[in-house]
Protein backbone atom coordinates (compact mmCIF):
# COMPACT_ATOMS: atom_id res chain seq x y z
CA UNK A 1 0.00 0.00 0.00
CA UNK A 2 1.50 3.48 -0.98
CA UNK A 3 -0.07 5.41 2.28
CA UNK A 4 -0.84 5.15 5.41
CA UNK A 5 -3.72 5.93 6.82
CA UNK A 6 -5.02 6.02 10.54
CA UNK A 7 -7.32 7.07 12.82
CA UNK A 8 -5.92 7.41 16.45
CA UNK A 9 -8.13 9.40 18.75
CA UNK A 10 -6.37 9.80 22.23
CA UNK A 11 -7.23 11.70 25.72
CA UNK A 12 -4.35 12.51 27.64
CA UNK A 13 -4.65 13.51 31.42
CA UNK A 14 -1.77 15.63 33.39
CA UNK A 15 -1.40 17.76 36.25
CA UNK A 16 1.02 19.75 37.94
CA UNK A 17 3.14 18.16 40.21
CA UNK A 18 2.24 17.49 43.69
CA UNK A 19 -1.55 18.18 42.06
CA UNK A 20 -1.54 21.26 43.46
CA UNK A 21 -4.13 23.60 41.68
CA UNK A 22 -1.70 26.11 39.79
CA UNK A 23 -3.86 26.28 36.63
CA UNK A 24 -5.57 29.43 37.53
CA UNK A 25 -8.67 30.88 36.10
CA UNK A 26 -6.96 33.70 34.48
CA UNK A 27 -4.29 32.89 32.42
CA UNK A 28 -5.95 29.02 32.03
CA UNK A 29 -6.92 29.77 28.69
CA UNK A 30 -3.85 30.81 27.49
CA UNK A 31 -2.16 28.09 28.59
CA UNK A 32 -5.13 25.78 26.65
CA UNK A 33 -4.28 28.19 23.87
CA UNK A 34 -0.19 27.14 23.99
CA UNK A 35 -0.89 23.61 24.42
CA UNK A 36 -3.23 23.59 21.22
CA UNK A 37 -0.69 25.44 19.34
CA UNK A 38 2.17 22.91 20.33
CA UNK A 39 -0.37 19.69 19.58
CA UNK A 40 -1.29 21.71 16.28
CA UNK A 41 2.27 22.20 15.37
CA UNK A 42 3.29 18.84 15.94
CA UNK A 43 1.04 17.60 13.60
CA UNK A 44 -1.61 16.41 15.97
CA UNK A 45 -5.46 17.42 15.92
CA UNK A 46 -7.15 18.84 18.81
CA UNK A 47 -10.77 18.21 19.24
CA UNK A 48 -10.73 19.33 22.89
CA UNK A 49 -8.85 20.82 25.68
CA UNK A 50 -10.18 21.43 28.96
CA UNK A 51 -8.58 22.03 32.04
CA UNK A 52 -9.24 22.51 36.25
CA UNK A 53 -7.12 23.96 38.88
CA UNK A 54 -5.45 20.58 38.90
CA UNK A 55 -5.27 18.92 35.68
CA UNK A 56 -5.91 19.40 32.26
CA UNK A 57 -7.58 17.14 29.66
CA UNK A 58 -6.36 16.84 26.09
CA UNK A 59 -8.51 14.99 23.35
CA UNK A 60 -6.52 14.48 19.96
CA UNK A 61 -6.05 12.92 16.56
CA UNK A 62 -2.74 11.81 16.98
CA UNK A 63 -0.22 11.88 14.44
CA UNK A 64 1.60 8.83 13.81
CA UNK A 65 4.51 10.24 12.99
CA UNK A 66 4.84 10.80 17.11
CA UNK A 67 4.72 8.64 19.52
CA UNK A 68 1.92 9.63 22.39
CA UNK A 69 4.97 9.35 25.02
CA UNK A 70 6.90 12.31 22.27
CA UNK A 71 4.13 14.34 22.04
CA UNK A 72 3.59 14.42 25.99
CA UNK A 73 7.36 15.13 26.49
CA UNK A 74 7.01 17.85 24.40
CA UNK A 75 3.83 19.76 25.27
CA UNK A 76 4.41 19.77 28.70
CA UNK A 77 8.00 20.81 28.91
CA UNK A 78 6.84 23.65 26.54
CA UNK A 79 4.25 24.79 28.18
CA UNK A 80 6.19 24.40 32.05
CA UNK A 81 8.67 26.67 30.13
CA UNK A 82 6.15 28.86 28.87
CA UNK A 83 4.34 29.23 32.59
CA UNK A 84 7.75 29.84 33.97
CA UNK A 85 8.76 32.20 31.67
CA UNK A 86 5.31 34.31 31.84
CA UNK A 87 5.71 34.19 35.63
CA UNK A 88 2.04 33.33 35.87
CA UNK A 89 2.67 31.46 39.22
CA UNK A 90 4.41 32.20 42.72
CA UNK A 91 6.90 29.71 42.21
CA UNK A 92 8.65 27.43 40.05
CA UNK A 93 6.25 25.20 37.95
CA UNK A 94 6.53 21.69 36.59
CA UNK A 95 3.69 19.06 35.73
CA UNK A 96 3.80 15.89 37.64
CA UNK A 97 5.58 13.13 36.12
CA UNK A 98 3.13 10.51 33.71
CA UNK A 99 0.20 11.15 32.78
CA UNK A 100 -2.94 9.03 31.25
CA UNK A 101 -3.51 7.94 27.67
CA UNK A 102 -6.72 6.21 26.49
CA UNK A 103 -7.67 5.61 23.38
CA UNK A 104 -11.43 6.03 21.93
CA UNK A 105 -13.38 4.82 18.58
CA UNK A 106 -14.50 7.72 16.33
CA UNK A 107 -18.10 6.77 17.39
CA UNK A 108 -17.33 7.84 20.91
CA UNK A 109 -15.80 11.53 19.65
CA UNK A 110 -18.70 13.63 20.60
CA UNK A 111 -19.49 12.17 23.84
CA UNK A 112 -15.62 12.25 25.18
CA UNK A 113 -15.35 15.65 23.59
CA UNK A 114 -18.50 16.45 25.59
CA UNK A 115 -17.09 15.12 28.57
CA UNK A 116 -13.59 17.01 28.37
CA UNK A 117 -15.30 20.56 27.84
CA UNK A 118 -17.55 19.86 30.57
CA UNK A 119 -15.62 19.52 33.55
CA UNK A 120 -15.91 22.17 35.91
CA UNK A 121 -19.59 20.37 36.02
CA UNK A 122 -18.56 16.98 36.48
CA UNK A 123 -16.12 17.96 39.30
CA UNK A 124 -19.09 18.84 40.91
CA UNK A 125 -19.73 15.48 41.68
CA UNK A 126 -16.18 13.75 41.70
CA UNK A 127 -13.00 14.81 42.72
CA UNK A 128 -9.79 14.35 39.99
CA UNK A 129 -8.38 11.20 42.15
CA UNK A 130 -11.53 9.17 41.81
CA UNK A 131 -11.87 10.09 38.35
CA UNK A 132 -8.43 9.13 37.69
CA UNK A 133 -9.08 6.06 39.32
CA UNK A 134 -12.15 5.20 37.78
CA UNK A 135 -10.77 5.51 34.21
CA UNK A 136 -7.94 3.33 35.35
CA UNK A 137 -10.32 0.42 35.94
CA UNK A 138 -12.71 0.85 33.08
CA UNK A 139 -9.53 0.76 30.81
CA UNK A 140 -8.43 -2.23 32.87
CA UNK A 141 -5.32 -0.48 33.53
CA UNK A 142 -2.96 -2.19 36.06
CA UNK A 143 -1.87 0.55 38.48
CA UNK A 144 0.33 0.92 41.45
CA UNK A 145 -1.54 3.35 43.93
CA UNK A 146 1.62 4.54 45.16
CA UNK A 147 2.43 5.60 41.77
CA UNK A 148 -0.91 7.37 40.79
CA UNK A 149 -0.55 11.28 41.65
CA UNK A 150 2.08 11.92 44.55
CA UNK A 151 1.05 14.16 47.30
CA UNK A 152 3.91 16.55 48.77
CA UNK A 153 3.99 14.18 51.55
CA UNK A 154 5.04 11.22 49.45
CA UNK A 155 8.16 13.03 48.24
Amino acid sequence: MANTYTQLYIQCIFAPKFRAAMLQPQWDERLRTYISTIAKTNGHKVIAINNMPDHLHLFVGLNPKQSISEMMRIIKGDSSEWINNEKLTGRKFQWQEGYGAFSYSRSQLDAVAKYVMNQREHHRKITFLDEYKNMLEKFEVEYDERYIFKLPEDW
